[in-house]
């Protein structure tokens, strides 16, 4: 007995199903003269959302209280399946499955999904690192032959109990949700998120858009079971019923995204697009910590990196001082910090305080010389370009490639004295601003512009493109209403710019 597609608004007709149903069964069964009942229960129904389970066993006392109405009418039938044990020669047990799983899921799959092209499935709720127990379909069928055969013997420690049932291979929930949503090709989640938070986002979307959940469970208690640790006990199963799971957890998961085959993403990113491949921003980053602060992987170790720089930022430019002087008093901290440090006893309040050594301030002179020969060659570097460019030799160039780097910013220019000369023109283009506005316009924008073209990438590739061949267009335009004296002069670049367009580019056009 498993009710599905219930909703659970309607509380009148999933008491009819779960309760009165259960009552039903009984009695049939003791009209019928049937021998052995085995009701399928729920793990649910000893978890209440408040904390988390470790290995939880038939010790474990329910609630009384649920969050959750059909868990709290499953607790109601389950009582009544085990107070008929034993009563006009009828036998019964409860099995209690964890996170029922596999083909035909009405619910969990099917769950994952609509919240995956809401786009609400790249979130982790909480820490991410919690454990749940799963159990796929077919163990849970094997499971009940198990109890079947085992009440038919009239083994004494089985009729009346309640058993869970499990995989047995605990694993971390949203490692299982990523296996899930990526065999069907949905972005895997990666942000993680209070619970607070992701239940505020999921009451917006459930209010604009009641088609987002079926209602066959709630999806506030779906963020409690995304967030606490669930596993539990098999051991009674295995010793009184001989239960043993038949399918692992990796076959599992495998059937199950081949039954949900109708349900992939057919985007052309899936088609083509590899999930595992890194995205352009973190190949930009590096892939590393620098990645994982701008990206907001670790949020705890994003939000303590821009509070510092924020720090910094104030220090320098909000305090009303001069920047020498705020880097004295800066240096003059870090001086008094450092001998502060070495001052300090190995051990303060029994907390063993940790010497820096010596070495880590020690610098080797082939390091200073190397760090001396490396300036000066970028000094003499940019000298001699600029030199190179005053002697004013190249200037029909100088603005045929300044022009084709403001229309056409894809097209890579070769000779490095170019690249001078458009940075030139950048930073006199910034120059207008003050340094305290141009920092902080940097620093709002390393925290935000590599996260948001990490989330719409394909979005803002596809716009970048548009605008590129609008340029392109509208160069043409120009160039048709310009003397022909003109017009013949920037016949070599136009050549030069077609030949370099990207081919992705061409067919956009």
């Amino acid at each position: 007995m498993e009710p599905t597609d219930l909703d659970i608004r309607d509380f009148y007709n999933c008491y009819m199903i779960i309760v009165q149903g259960a009552k039903n069964v009984i009695n049939a069964c003791r009209e019928c003269k049937v021998r052995r009942l085995v009701y399928n229960s729920s793990a649910d129904i000893v978890f209440d959302g408040s904390r988390d389970i470790l290995d939880g066993d038939l010790s474990f006392i329910c609630p009384g209280k649920f969050k959750d109405m059909l868990i709290d009418l499953k607790f109601q039938a389950e009582g009544l399946i085990r107070l008929a044990n034993n009563i006009d020669g009828l036998l019964t047990c409860v099995l209690r499955p964890s996170n029922v799983f596999g083909p035909g899921d009405t619910r969990f799959v099917p769950l994952l999904v609509n919240l995956a092209k809401a786009g609400l499935a790249k979130f982790i709720t909480g820490c991410g690192e919690n454990m749940s127990d799963f159990t796929y379909t077919e163990n849970v069928a094997h499971a009940h032959i198990c109890a079947a055969e085992t009440l038919d013997s009239r083994v004494v420690s089985v009729a009346g109990k309640a058993f869970f049932i499990t995989n047995l291979e605990p694993i971390m929930f949203w490692e299982f949700v990523s296996l899930i949503l990526g065999g069907l090709g949905y972005q895997r989640p990666y942000i993680k998120v209070p619970t607070w938070m992701v239940s505020c986002i999921v009451s917006l979307h459930q209010c604009r858009n009641d088609k987002l959940y079926n209602y066959s469970v709630s999806p506030h208690y779906m963020l409690q079971l995304a967030s606490r640790t669930r596993t539990f006990d098999c051991s009674a199963a295995q010793n009184h019923l001989g239960y043993s799971p038949v399918v692992s957890m990796k076959d599992g998961i495998k059937l199950t995204i081949q039954s949900f085959s109708h349900l992939a993403n057919d985007s052309f990113y899936t088609k083509y697009g590899n999930f595992n491949e890194q995205s352009k921003a973190e190949k930009l980053l590096g892939s590393g910590i620098v990645a994982d602060i701008l990206l907001w992987r670790d949020e705890r170790r994003t939000f303590a990196c821009f509070f510092t720089l924020v720090l910094v930022y104030c220090w320098f430019f909000l305090c009303g001082r001069t920047f020498a002087s705020s880097l004295a008093d800066l240096l003059l901290l870090v001086i008094v910090a450092l001998y502060g440090h070495g001052i300090l006893s190995s051990k303060i309040c029994g907390f063993a305080v940790q010497e820096i050594p010596s070495s880590r301030f020690k610098v080797t002179e082939s390091e200073a010389q190397q760090a001396m020969r490396s300036i000066a060659h970028t000094w003499n570097k940019g000298v001699r370009r600029i030199k190179s460019l005053a002697k004013g030799e190249d200037w029909s160039k100088f603005f045929r490639i300044l022009a084709s780097e403001v229309a056409l910013p894809q097209v890579q220019i070769q000779d490095a004295s170019y690249k001078v000369v458009i940075s030139i023109y950048l930073f006199k283009s910034i120059q207008a601003y003050s340094v305290a506005v141009l920092f902080g316009s940097v620093l709002v924008f390393a925290f935000t512009a590599f996260f948001v073209y990490d989330q719409y990438e394909a979005e803002i590739d596809a716009l970048r493109i548009l605008i590129f061949c609008g340029m392109v267009e509208l160069k043409g335009l120009l160039l048709r209403k310009l003397p022909a004296s003109i017009s013949s002069f920037s016949q070599h670049d136009n050549v030069l710019h077609q030949e370099k367009v990207p081919a992705r580019v061409k067919e956009w056009k």
